[in-house]
């Protein structure tokens, strides 16, 4: 059987996307109105020679600001087979937006492994137009504090003390769609086991 994950993004990218994500919300998935504060981090596991982590289910969202901590291990470093691939950033925490496919709206913290750092990213989709933009490095190790907020006309992200903004199209109010998980690549799968600590903060 397929991927539920896989299917779904299949049918967002098929259909007419806001219908299908309100066909979407009519069945088993859970609904989250705010941030999804836990009360513990979740070990997110990409396994060797794919893209997708294991620990994920269909969650909708529907919140002004996503917060989170992260935190890397040694698995964050890795070398891609191909060098200009080495540069491809990786996805790595937010949501879809404006209950459309993540593919045409959605903001994200991505994460590459390039010129000795480990390098966080802002990560966008305006109508299907892809833009991104350093915030800074983190130390293996290190917890990070992460969130994207949701304005009329951007996404504010916010890396421990570093701030950037993106433009944001979505007509909604709120951040509105599905919660996005970690995700390897790029044009390349994972080269080995990678493992990624996330903490949703209230």
């Amino acid at each position: 059987m397929k991927n539920p994950i896989l299917c779904v993004a299949g049918l967002l990218l098929l259909t007419s996307c806001t219908k299908t994500v309100d066909a979407l919300r009519s069945k088993s998935a859970t609904s989250i109105t705010n941030n999804p504060a836990t009360s513990v981090a979740t070990t997110y596991m990409i396994p060797q020679g794919q893209h997708e982590c294991g620990q994920r289910s269909l969650k909708f969202i529907n919140t002004s600001e996503l917060k989170f901590t992260v935190q890397f291990d040694s698995t964050a470093i890795y070398k891609t087979l191909s060098a200009e691939n080495q540069y491809d950033i990786n996805k790595l925490y937010g949501f879809s937006d404006n209950n459309a496919s993540h593919h045409l709206y959605s903001a994200r913290f991505g994460w590459r492994w390039s010129d000795g750092a480990l390098r966080l990213f802002a990560y966008t989709y305006n109508k299907g137009i892809m833009a991104s933009e350093e915030l800074g490095t983190i130390a293996i190790g290190q917890e990070a504090r992460c969130s994207i907020k949701v304005t009329a006309t951007t996404y504010i992200f916010t890396l421990n003390d570093s701030v950037k903004t993106l433009p944001r199209l979505s007509t909604t109010a709120t951040a509105q769609g599905y919660l996005l998980y970690p995700y390897f690549g790029g044009d390349e799968t994972a080269p080995h086991y990678i493992t990624i600590s996330i903490k949703d903060l209230p």
